[in-house]
Order: C-alpha cells, then structure tokens, then sequence
C-alpha cells in the first residue's frame, strides 16, 4: 500500500462526498498533514477539504484541537482517547461534517512500554454524531511505511463515514412487518361477527 492506493481512495472519496455534499477537515499527528497532502493532491479538492490540523506536540493538540490536559496525561498521546477527542476537536473547529484524526509512533524512536513503534490510533467523527476508532500496530516496518499505511487507513475511515449509516433500513422493514401482522390475525374474526347478524332474528 503506498502512493497509488492513497490516491486512488482520495479520488474516491471527494467524489463521494461532492456527490453528498460532505466537507472533511484533518488532525494529524504522526503523518504530518500527509493526509491533507494526498487529498489536496487531486484537483478541484477545494470544493471538499476545509482544511487540516497538524497537532504534532501535546501543547498543539491542546491549542489547537481541544484536547484537554488530563486525556493526554491519564492515556498518553497515542491512544484511543486522544485520537477521539483530536476528531471531535477538528470537527468543531472547523465547522465541516467529517474529520479524521491519526496519531502514533512512526519510529525509529519513540516507543515506550505497552507502546511499540508502528502503534498508530485512529478516530473518525461525522456531523451526525458517528464516531469510530481503529488501533493499528504496524511493527518496525520503517517510519515512511508507518505513515504511509496510516494515510490508507485515514482515507478508508473517511470513506466508511461518507456512506453513510448502512444499516438503517432493517429495523424500518422489520416493523413494517410486525404492523401486519395483527391486521391479518383480526380480519377473520369480522367476518365471523357479519355471519352471527342474521341468526339472530330468525331465532
């Protein structure tokens, strides 16, 4: 996965949302602003990206993003919380309907108990109050491999987002179905009172 798959996905993903009518916002921490990069690489993006955050240091996640000081104390800044409040944050601030947010250990440095390089957290969040997250660990493939899986992967949770709920149907046809049900069960009761009328004056 490299340069080719981020930019076909990217291609993928702003039409989409064009065709949605969906603006994307970006917080970045290990990658840079990479995934601002690969999607402001394709023409015309401008319609769709609002704009990206690169909260490289705590002190810029807390300024710029919102994350707050006892998250990144409690968990650390590669982690699930961090992650998720980095995409809340973007999504607030920049006023749009979706955001992603990445933040790990691309190494070669870095590492620390529990958290090994090639550890990347992701977070995405949708205007409609959809938030998902993915953990990722990589391994020691190398710090530009890191980051260039995280950018596809980023990308990937952004399109999942930009779909739309899926699901949404099956409990409506499932209902539909249930309302019908006593309709059924009562009709042959009514025909049972019309015939008992008549018995009645001849008795």
């Amino acid at each position: 996965m490299g340069g080719s798959d981020a930019r076909a996905l990217s291609r993928s993903l702003l039409d989409l949302c064009r065709m949605r009518k969906l603006t994307i916002a970006t917080a970045e921490s290990c990658t840079g602003g990479l995934v601002a990069g690969a999607l402001t690489d394709i023409p015309g993006s401008s319609d769709v990206i609002d704009r990206g955050f690169v909260t490289y240091s705590n002190d810029a996640k807390r300024a710029m993003l919102g994350v707050e000081a006892g998250t990144l104390t409690n968990f650390g800044a590669v982690s699930k919380e961090t992650a998720t409040a980095m995409a809340v944050g973007a999504l607030e601030r920049a006023d749009v309907d979706l955001a992603v947010a990445i933040t790990g250990i691309a190494g070669p440095g870095g590492a620390t108990p529990g958290k090994p390089v090639g550890l990347v957290h992701f977070a995405a969040a949708a205007r409609d109050g959809r938030i998902i997250h993915r953990e990722q660990r990589f391994g020691a493939i190398g710090r530009t491999a890191v980051r260039q899986r995280s950018v596809v992967e980023a990308l990937r949770m952004l399109m999942e987002l930009a779909r739309g709920p899926q699901a949404a149907a099956k409990p409506r046809r499932a209902a539909a179905a249930t309302r019908l049900r006593p309709r059924v069960t009562r009709s042959p009761r009514r025909h049972a009172a019309k015939r008992r009328t008549p018995r009645s004056p001849r008795g």
